[in-house]
């Protein structure tokens, strides 16, 4: 694995109450690591996760967020990570700044369901038509097929599939962006079981925005680095 790794986090985003599951995430602490966009480019794809953040400025928030493919100016389930584990109260991704807070339990973010690009929610009508779906569904774009588990309490059950061209990711286990969308549609809060056990939050505010807020953990690199005296 290449040294510019030295240096990365890897973590669980919007755990399930016990701590299993959630969407992988790198995070890179030091983006100075790696200076240039091809060299991250590289590196988010050499990883594989759905997303993977380089900080570059801590104290302020300035994070750039890459897939294996491309750069992102928004997306939901890397920045409540990267407010977790830099514990801060505003981030600052392309689209614009973004809110965050801790209640000990879940992470929180604030951000505007506009900022959510190329995603499509679909209702499906029952929980069972949702599970019984291929990874991916035929079909082009990014889909986020979902139906009602409970609708009298907000409980949705979700699968994203992104169906990107490279197809590395078939199939997501939890998508932030696309719950805020999802959100901002129902105009309600919702307590979103995505992928294989994930745990997504979530609220609409007064404002247009949307907060979402998910359980954050340290997940074991599946990426060492054989010589961990190399610099």
């Amino acid at each position: 694995m290449n040294s510019r790794v030295n240096d990365l986090d890897v973590l669980k985003v919007f755990c399930a109450g016990d701590g299993r599951f959630g969407n992988l995430l790198g995070v890179v602490r030091d983006g100075r690591t790696c200076p240039d966009d091809a060299s991250r480019q590289a590196l988010a794809a050499e990883l594989g996760y759905s997303e993977t953040v380089f900080v570059d400025d801590p104290e302020r928030g300035v994070v750039d967020i890459r897939t294996p493919g491309t750069r992102m100016s928004f997306a939901g389930h890397p920045l409540v990570g990267a407010a977790w584990l830099l514990d801060i109260e505003e981030l600052q991704p392309p689209a614009g700044s973004v809110w965050a807070r801790d209640d000990g339990e879940f992470t929180w973010i604030t951000a505007r369901p506009e900022w959510v690009e190329g995603k499509r929610t679909e209702q499906y009508a029952s929980v069972a038509e949702v599970e019984a779906l291929p990874a991916p569904p035929p079909g082009e774009g990014w889909l986020y097929a979902w139906a009602w588990e409970d609708e009298a309490a907000g409980r949705v059950r979700a699968r994203g599939f992104p169906r990107r061209p490279d197809g590395i990711i078939t199939e997501d286990e939890a998508t932030g962006s696309a719950a805020i969308l999802l959100t901002a549609q129902l105009n309600r809060a919702l307590n979103i079981t995505q992928g294989a056990g994930s745990q997504i939050l979530t609220a609409p505010g007064p404002d247009g925005t949307v907060e979402i807020g998910g359980r954050v953990r340290f997940a074991p690199s599946p990426h060492p680095d054989p010589d961990p005296d190399r610099i």
